[in-house]
């Protein structure tokens, strides 16, 4: 009879699994097994207590997963709950032991920050049971964000269009982005101009001071003033007046957090939060290292900047070998979390192995893992080494009526430098005495305009959130994600530009909702969800508080808000049948279609340009006999039924190519397709067979679990790698 673990990932029950000996089953829940009902509300209301009470259920999708636990729960000698150590893990937990018929407050849980030999052994050896005050915490989260989903869109989508949702966090982050455009639509350019004089042609330096008065960047807003100051500066003998030397130092860049990992790696690498929280994922869950399958990151998702005292003392160790003494500090560095609400039992994201550095990395890691691990590692070793040391130079050239500062400096001790790298240039200024003359030999003036604010990317818009305490770790990125897929936003050369229907949501949110859309409500929010995990505040209670205003404001604005979906008539008629046009409101703006569609699907914009036309095909659809049109889409061509919207079959252009290779999961046919990230291979027995694969799959059994492997192009070579176990070869 065996101890059973139960953890939320597969990559993560396989690395833990090559841990612990023929004692332990390792088993993977694969996420959240029990939640609301996604058809229905799924909460009721308790007629004597008033409290919101969640009708959880079982996902169809999930019955399988909890068919098995409970048969291998029922058989085990301990049942051991491993989720993640943040309060979604917790919960996770929670509905794990309630599926498998166990009670919550008995299961022992175990905890660890990083997945690796040494950690799971110390969480075995320290179990402790759930802690309800965080499941609760999760659970108000939960309920709170189904009320206002569940509540709010459909009278966005009566009001509005169709399609429309809100959330509590959603929101207050798309106001963000929409009031950060209504600046730049308000912003009024301002003209200024720039003098630069050159000395003894070398040294560069700006009008510091006219007539005794100080230049600051719009002190001179027209060419006249500039042409006078520069006529001026021309006619003028100069001296040094002063030199001064300042040495400062640069504090060295504190661990990371989820906010500032998404921060980085979006200016650095330029990963999206999303693409760096799956790559820091696959680290965290466990990678192929020289010591087998281990997990080489501390857990991804966190607040907190603390670092374990033994991680210290190994990276001081490091670097003192590595590098040297005048690179160690003479204590250890500890930092301290400034976000609202920050968990400070968690750990900041770090390497579980100092000695697992990036040279030996990259024989283990290729691609985007290498970059985001080399990232993370750089940036834990630079935040225990000793500051960088520069020397700032200041000289003022003084004439009768103009003053120039040049400014010059220079790296003296790189300190942390060493390892994160420094890639500015030094400016030197030539050796000059106080008191010397000193020849003006050019000037140059420049008109400049100030610029409006720029929109936020999402990087950011992240560190807004972060600021504002909107939101967590966990949510960054998805709610990123969710206003990209309801096409409020559209991201355009790296920049978040609010579609049209943003401001029409927006603004009729800020006006009978405003609580959602309020930076403060959300943040406050966050604030007794802390209470609640801390158990200072009684999770229904706050519950209630919300609920009941909430449902007035709802059934208010069913009655009192205007509708914004009726279509206006234009006085032109339809080219196509002859029916007036109107105009309509869609996600993208204003547009001018036919009164009797979808009759007629006659459309044009505002500028009078008809839409495209769908291509005629010989297709005929197999769901309902009309024939198919060939249409356009973000990803290409592809077949759709002329009857849509009554019927909405649609098919690839071109069937997708087979593979001779059988699916390693079922026997079934593997066939080469597209989708949103790009080519894949799948199974043509999904749904019942879900094998999945970036790689072309090829004819090659892996050296050393026999799986089946794929052939991956890298950036200077072509490897094959196993779609099981991450065995990598040269082809």
């Amino acid at each position: 009879m065996k101890n059973l673990i139960i953890v939320e990932s597969p990559a993560k029950a396989r690395t833990i699994s090559n841990f612990l000996g023929k004692g332990y089953k390792v088993i993977a829940s694969k996420g959240h097994i029990r939640d609301l009902p996604k058809s229905a509300f799924g909460i009721t209301i308790d007629d004597e207590t008033g409290d919101l009470v969640p009708k959880y259920s079982i996902p169809r999708d999930a019955s399988d997963t909890v068919k098995e636990l409970k048969k291998l729960a029922k058989d085990a000698q301990v049942v051991y709950i491993a989720t993640d150590e943040d309060r979604e893990g917790e919960a996770i937990g929670y509905h794990i032991a309630k599926a498998i018929g166990k009670d919550p407050e008995v299961l022992p849980r175990i905890v660890f920050h990083e997945i690796t030999k040494t950690a799971i052994t110390h969480a075995l050896q320290n179990p402790r049971h759930l802690n309800m005050n965080s499941i609760d915490a999760q659970q108000t989260r939960r309920i709170l964000d189904r009320v206002v989903g569940y509540k709010l869109s459909p009278l966005l989508a009566s009001k509005i269009q169709k399609g429309l949702s809100a959330g509590r966090v959603q929101s207050s982050t798309l106001k963000l982005v929409v009031d950060k455009e209504r600046e730049i639509r308000a912003f009024v350019s301002e003209e200024y101009w720039t003098i630069i004089g050159f000395f003894e042609k070398e040294i560069e330096a700006n009008i510091y001071e006219y007539d005794s008065e100080k230049i600051e960047k719009l002190t001179i807003t027209n060419e006249e003033k500039a042409t006078e100051i520069t006529t001026v500066a021309k006619s003028e003998s100069y001296h040094v007046l002063s030199i001064e030397t300042t040495k400062r130092k640069t504090k060295t860049p504190p661990p990371f957090m989820t906010s500032t990992l998404q921060q980085s790696a979006s200016s650095l690498l330029g990963f999206s939060p999303k693409k760096t929280m799956m790559i820091a994922q696959k680290l965290y869950e466990g990678v192929q290292t020289n010591q087998g399958i281990m997990g080489v990151i501390t857990y991804m998702r966190t607040d907190s900047m603390n670092l374990a005292t033994e991680a210290v003392a190994t990276a001081r160790d490091y670097i003192l070998t590595h590098f040297g003494e005048k690179y160690l500090p003479a204590n250890p560095k500890n930092y301290v979390t400034k976000s609202k609400g920050a968990q400070e039992a968690h750990e900041a994201i770090r390497p579980t192995n100092i000695h697992f550095d990036t040279k030996l990395a990259a024989q283990y890691l290729v691609g985007d893992e290498l970059k985001l691990y080399r990232l993370i590692y750089n940036r834990f070793l630079a935040c225990q080494m000793t500051e960088a040391e520069l020397e700032s130079q200041t000289i003022l050239f003084k004439g009768e009526k103009c003053t120039f500062k040049a400014s010059g400096k220079k790296l003296l001790f790189d300190g942390f430098y060493k390892v994160t790298g420094y890639n500015e240039k030094d400016k030197l200024l030539p050796a000059l005495v106080q008191g010397q003359p000193i020849k003006l030999d050019d000037i140059k003036q420049e008109q400049h305009f100030t610029e409006p604010p720029a929109r936020y990317n999402e990087a950011s818009l992240i560190k807004k959130l972060e600021s504002l305490g909107i939101g967590r770790p966990s949510t960054y990125a998805p709610t990123v994600t969710v206003l990209q897929t309801r096409e409020y936003i559209v991201i355009e050369q790296k920049r978040i530009h609010p579609t049209e229907i943003a401001f029409v949501v927006t603004e009729m949110l800020e006006k009978h909702f405003s609580d959602i859309v309020n930076s403060d409500f959300t943040s406050n929010m966050e604030e007794v969800l802390d209470h609640i995990a801390e158990g200072e505040t009684h999770w229904q209670k706050v519950l209630k508080e919300f609920y009941t205003p909430f449902m007035q404001k709802i059934e208010e604005g069913k009655k009192n808000i205007i509708s914004l979906k009726v279509a206006k008539p234009t006085g032109e008629m339809c080219p196509e049948c002859g029916s007036e046009l109107f105009l309509r409101k869609g996600r993208f703006g204003e547009f001018i279609a036919c009164s009797t569609y979808p009759e007629c699907k006659y459309t044009k914009n505002l500028n009078g340009k008809e839409k495209e036309k769908p291509e005629e095909s010989d297709e005929v659809c197999d769901k309902c006999g009309a024939m198919m049109v060939i249409k356009n889409s973000r990803r290409g061509k592809f077949l759709a039924c002329s009857a849509y919207p009554k019927c909405k079959n649609a098919k690839p252009l071109t069937p997708p190519k087979e593979l001779t290779i059988p699916c390693p999961e079922c026997g079934g046919t593997l066939q080469e397709r597209q989708g949103k990230r790009g080519k894949f291979y799948g199974c043509t027995n999904y749904p019942k067979c879900k094998f999945i694969a970036n790689a072309e799959p090829v004819n090659k059994k892996c050296p050393d679990c026999g799986y089946l492997m794929g052939k991956k192009e890298m950036k200077n070579k072509t490897i094959y790698a196993c779609f099981k176990c991450k065995h990598k070869e040269d082809v």
